[in-house]
């Protein structure tokens, strides 16, 4: 019991930058608490976050204003359908004077990388991002290059618009710890926003944090308790969407065509301990999994036709599968 109490005093200790952090995010983003935290629980773990929402919803300006509050190197790059990889990862330049090629290094290299409508570009070029986001390295011409910690992606795609899109390939949605749908503000948030836009000055919000305390904290987070009975509850969450039928949901069985992938349950386990760290709390409880569950899983169950044709969304069997699955 004491060795919970200490740790639990410690995860305290080692967060208290969040509440600052989350202060200056509210200077510049009204509203969005929700996106804020999932991007927060991003960074803390090192999963990369696909973000979906309409435009105007203040994902751009959240994702540069988290970079700014944590003093890291910031990035955004504008997905096109004529980009090439080498707009990304760099190029090798030739020297005749020098007779030699170097290495002019692309916007890759950067801590923070704002992938604005990812689904705009190409196949070759999302390939390229993914050998980025699962290793952690580039490769320009016949050299790999490591990228620097922390490394994170966060990624946009717009909802409505899908002409000259490339739909993102399943391993690579499936790289992406976390896909957060972005919506519209409250009519309180929307006046707040208006208040806030039509200022002579603009605020600007200032530095919480370094890499450094950063990297730190996600070695905490891996310290963060999870009781053998939540791990199962997981596993058997995670279970229930490939196999509907063992867990009393056979009536979701024709809509189900895939389950989520082994990569869900490490995931899921994952952010429950990020979200239990945004609560300076050093144990976890069965509402932080829910609390980040639909995010973790949403990307992850791929429906069949007969879904579609019935209006069911993956959303909506991922929350059948949380009310079904007993809590422990």
């Amino acid at each position: 019991m004491q060795d919970v109490r200490s740790l639990n005093e410690l995860i305290k200790h080692e967060s208290l930058f969040i509440d600052d952090l989350l202060a200056e995010m509210r200077k510049v983003v009204v509203g969005q608490t929700h996106m804020v935290e999932r991007l927060l629980i991003g960074l803390l773990t090192g999963g990369h976050v696909l973000l979906e929402g309409v435009p105007g919803l203040a994902k751009t300006l959240t994702c540069k204003s988290l970079a700014r509050t944590l003093q890291l190197h910031f990035q955004r790059i504008q997905f096109t359908p004529d980009l090439l990889p080498a707009d990304i990862l760099g190029t090798m330049i030739y020297s005749p004077k020098d007779q030699t090629f170097s290495v002019k290094k692309g916007p890759i290299f950067a801590n923070l990388i704002l992938a604005d409508e990812i689904n705009r570009a190409p196949a070759k070029v999302q390939s390229a991002l993914l050998e980025a986001m699962q290793e952690h390295q580039v490769t320009i011409g016949d050299s790999t290059y490591v990228l620097d910690e922390p490394f994170l992606v966060l990624a946009t795609q717009n909802p409505i618009e899908q002409e000259g899109t490339y739909p993102l390939p399943e391993a690579q949605v499936d790289r992406f710890m976390l896909m957060v749908k972005v919506g519209y503000p409250s009519k309180v948030e929307e006046r707040a926003i208006l208040e806030q836009q039509t200022r002579p000055n603009v605020a600007v919000p200032n530095p919480v944090v370094d890499g450094a305390r950063l990297l730190q904290a996600r070695k905490t987070i891996e310290d963060i308790l999870v009781d053998d009975k939540l791990k199962q509850y997981v596993v058997d969450i995670v279970f229930a969407t490939r196999e509907p039928k063992a867990y009393g949901l056979g009536d979701l069985a024709p809509f189900v065509q895939f389950g989520a992938s082994p990569r869900a349950t490490i995931f899921l386990v994952q952010a429950a301990r990020a979200h239990a760290f945004l609560r300076h709390r050093g144990f976890v409880i069965p509402e932080d999994i829910k609390a980040v569950g639909l995010d973790v899983l949403r990307h992850r169950v791929l429906l069949s036709y007969q879904a579609e044709a019935e209006n069911l969304t993956s959303d909506d069997v991922v929350q059948r599968v949380f009310d079904r699955v007993p809590v422990p």
